[in-house]
């Protein structure tokens, strides 16, 4: 009540001192906007004309859109061009039915074998490789998959084999169980079981007259898993043997030069890359690549083998003097003329062995030889040894042009003389001089 009578006191003090009521400006200010905006409203949107719009604007502004401002998006019209890559350009090889067939055999390292020979014989359109690996198969679980069983069927079967190629074991470090009993990795009846099977495999082949390659376990990533392979290996190696296999070992070839397990190393272009798959155990593409190398040699010579050669691969190339020449004595050492240009060898390429096989690990540098190598270059100053054929080697002549040793120069021939005759009243002299003048020798 004290608050309404407050308001009521200062609003008749505010109509004494003005003399208008308090709402009366607010609403003459009011009328004089709508007498302003009436007449500017066009008669046909006078009935829906709001007077209050101004105020709603400035509060609630009109979202605009932008879209009917743009002007509109040039659509892209596509050509579809086929794309034509370099094997569609290149001219087509002519089919050639396969002649020779590699049967590849084995687990999953098996597998990966495969794969690798089907891409290290892709030279060779006659060679056709025949992946026959069995996954999680080995020679201990018979129950799963009886390998001697699947050789002998695979022979029975009437397809051409001209060479078997086994790769098997990884699955086999487990307990071995037959009618009699089980027995683990190590044991003497392990042994004997695992060799009968071993045997078995290798005379199905040796009786239809297949060659055989059995080829060897790798290291492996774990130490005891290496050397249950290592086992393994010697069994391969001794008992398949006796039934004409032929055993591959590549233990030495997937190692680092202190013998260990190395996922990466040089695959058969000499490039460092990884050839181990993360399990270590398998193989990457490289390391497949790397692993059918070791094998696919023998595979060339057994075809080179049973392939008749014609005259013009066993003709040889013989040397022959120019016309109008003499031609040197068969004993004269002829001396080698130096080519312009030397022999150009790769510095980073891999090393090749006699017959272009893939060489094998050298033997490891000791580790006075190895510390002692960045000390002469870099320390001392003092640049490496020259390898003989390498670009650094001057040596002349070299060693692989010498065709023979030069021949001793062969003596001269002593000289003949004779003493001249003497008159008759002089007394007779002998015609043979001192022993110790060789040039009065008479021969």
């Amino acid at each position: 009540m004290a608050l309404w009578r407050t308001r009521g006191a200062r609003d008749q003090k505010l109509r004494e001192r003005t003399g208008w009521p308090v709402l009366a400006l607010p609403v003459l200010t009011l009328a004089a906007l709508m007498l302003w905006l009436g007449p500017t409203v066009p008669a046909a949107h006078a009935q829906g004309f709001n007077p209050f719009s101004w105020f709603q604007q400035s509060f609630h502004p009109q979202q605009r859109s932008y879209d009917e401002y743009a002007p509109p998006r040039p659509r892209r019209h596509y050509v579809y061009h086929p794309h034509v890559s370099v094997a569609n350009k290149a001219p087509k090889v002519p089919a050639v039915p396969p002649t020779f067939f590699v049967a590849v055999l084995g687990d999953s390292l098996g597998q990966l074998l495969g794969q690798g020979l089907t891409t290290a014989l892709s030279d060779r359109p006659e060679i056709e490789v025949l992946r026959d690996a069995k996954e999680d198969s080995g020679l201990v679980r018979d129950d799963y998959y009886d390998w001697p069983k699947a050789a002998h069927d695979l022979v029975a079967s009437g397809q051409k084999i001209n060479v078997a190629v086994m790769m098997i074991g990884s699955n086999d470090h487990q307990t071995l169980h037959d009618a009699n009993g089980s027995y683990d990795p190590g044991t003497p009846q392990y042994e004997q079981i695992y060799a009968s099977r071993i045997e078995a495999v290798a005379k199905i082949f040796h009786d239809a007259k297949i060659p055989l390659l059995w080829v060897g376990l790798p290291i492996m990533k774990s130490d005891r898993f290496s050397a249950e392979m290592a086992a393994l290996n010697d069994m391969y190696r001794q008992y398949a043997s006796r039934n004409g296999a032929t055993y591959v070992d590549i233990w030495e070839d997937f190692v680092d030069d202190s013998g260990q397990f190395s996922s990466v190393g040089p695959d058969v272009d000499g490039q460092v890359v990884r050839l181990r798959a993360m399990d270590g155990i398998h193989f990457t593409k490289a390391g497949a690549l790397k692993l059918a190398s070791f094998v696919q040699p023998q595979i060339r010579d057994i075809l080179n083998g049973a392939v008749p050669q014609d005259d013009a691969a066993l003709a040889k190339i013989e040397t022959t003097a120019p016309a109008g020449t003499n031609s040197p004595a068969a004993n004269a050492a002829v001396a080698p003329v130096k080519p312009p240009v030397g022999p150009v060898l790769p510095l980073t390429g891999p090393v090749l062995a006699p017959g272009g096989q893939l060489a094998t690990l050298a033997a490891a540098p000791t580790k006075t030889d190895t510390a002692s190598l960045v000390e002469q270059a870099f320390v001392n100053g003092k640049a490496p040894a020259p390898r003989p054929g390498r670009a650094d080697d001057f040596a002349w002549p070299r060693t692989e042009l010498v065709s023979a040793p030069p021949a001793a120069p062969k003596p001269a021939p002593a000289l003949v003389t004779t003493t001249p005759a003497k008159a008759p009243s002089a007394p007779a002299l002998s015609t043979k001089a001192p022993a110790s003048s060789p040039a009065a020798t008479t021969h």
